[in-house]
């Protein structure tokens, strides 16, 4: 009887140091867009035990392993995690990262190629109570053309309030002025991500 041999198959993606920031991931092969490559795994926490984990670190140091799930659930891959936590924050990224019941994928949103470093937007969230050179903790170095500076998400720029229309002479009764119907913002995502 003749032994069929199974060819052994290149992993998707390997660790080394990256140019962007310490290790990174990047393709071993050709990887197809809409392929979930890693599941982020780590300790599941609560924002409270996250937090007090992570109380004593120094503010000006943005390296961490947390990922928000939701309102109760934060991922922590410093403890128990794989190779997703040295995926690096990209601002034009080949990866997103998607929740399904309660647990983080990262898929590609294009083909990427050999060698191609892999990367998604963190989004990380601003707080009210961030400090005022939060953008320089969490400075981005990415290198992408449209690259904003920063791994947080972009900054919501001041709305301009409305400007009231002259009124017009008596014999334009009848005519009003419509007022703009205020756009729905992407829904906030929870993916809070931070190094």
């Amino acid at each position: 009887m003749k032994k069929t041999r199974k060819r052994r198959r290149t992993p998707l993606f390997e660790v080394r140091h990256s140019p962007i920031h310490g290790y990174g991931v990047f393709a071993a092969r050709r990887i197809r867009k809409g392929t979930t490559i890693i599941e982020y795994l780590g300790d599941r926490v609560s924002h409270a035990q996250a937090d007090a984990r992570y109380g004593a670190k120094d503010p000006n140091d943005n390296h961490t392993f947390l990922f928000t799930v939701d309102a109760k659930t934060v991922i922590d891959a410093g403890v128990n995690g794989n190779e997703a936590r040295y995926i690096n924050h990209g601002c034009d990224p080949n990866c997103e990262s998607t929740t399904v019941n309660k647990r983080v994928f990262i898929e590609t949103i294009r083909t990427i190629q050999p060698g191609e470093e892999l990367s998604y937007d963190y989004q990380i969230q601003r707080d009210s109570d961030d400090a005022p050179n939060v953008d320089e903790i969490f400075a981005c170095h990415c290198g992408a053309k449209n690259c904003r500076g920063s791994m947080l998400e972009a900054a919501k720029k001041p709305r301009k309030s409305a400007r009231r229309a002259p009124r017009r002479a008596a014999g334009n009764k009848g005519t009003t002025r419509k007022r703009a119907a205020r756009r729905g913002g992407l829904a906030e995502r929870s993916q809070r991500r931070g190094r």
